[in-house]
């Protein structure tokens, strides 16, 4: 495993997750919320986030096998769909596959919206899903390379206990930070996230192109 692999892993899915480009949505959702009840909803964003990612990262490929899905196809299909979540993010909008309109007007038990809509598909959503599952493959194709597989759920790991810390200081944050900063930091994770989108989809065609024995 190199350093490299682990920390790229870790720059991805945090950027995917986005937890403090989250955050303006989070004091939104939870406005009026006691700090215990903040407190009780940011632990259920953090386990939903934490259960879903190892679900699939751990499941992933089975459910490739099932399909007849190859790691280059999805590879492909990864990156064109984690670079329209980037594209949104650098212009400032709120992707699709993220939070909509009609998902926080139907937050309506308090606590419950830890687990929808801010925990699936806020913070686990189809992006991260796609992000730690493809990050797998890549470590399992390394002659199955245990370390670079444990340092994609460190990754995991690291990004949610980051977002339980600026979850639990929210309030804080964003008054200093304010609606517009918090849009400036995703701009720059938008910008990542493209970059690792990209590298992604030329990975996955040379693989495609060497797989077909043209290279």
């Amino acid at each position: 495993m190199s350093i490299e692999f682990a920390l790229g892993a870790f720059v991805s899915i945090f950027a995917i997750v986005n937890p403090v480009g989250n955050i303006p949505i989070f004091e939104a959702v939870t406005e009026g919320y006691s700090k215990e009840l903040k407190r009780k909803v940011a632990i259920k964003i953090c386990l939903v986030t934490t259960v879903v990612l190892f679900v699939f990262a751990l499941f992933g490929q089975y459910i490739f096998s099932i399909y007849g899905i190859t790691i280059p196809a999805f590879k492909i299909a990864g990156g064109l769909l984690l670079f329209s979540v980037a594209f949104s993010m650098m212009h400032g909008q709120r992707s699709r596959t993220k939070l909509s309109e009609e998902d926080q007007e139907e937050a309506m038990e308090k606590e419950e919206v830890g687990i929808v809509p801010l925990g699936i598909p806020l913070f686990a959503g189809p992006g991260a899903i796609t992000t730690v599952m493809i990050y797998v493959s890549e470590a399992t194709s390394q002659n199955g390379d245990l370390l670079a597989v444990l340092s994609v759920f460190l990754g995991i790991i690291l990004t949610v206990v980051i977002s339980y810390i600026l979850l639990t200081y929210s309030e804080g944050i964003f008054e200093k930070m304010g609606r517009s900063g918090a849009m400036a930091f995703s701009r720059v994770m938008g910008l990542l996230l493209a970059a690792v989108a990209i590298s992604f989809i030329l990975s996955g065609v040379f693989q495609a192109i060497r797989d077909a024995g043209f290279l």
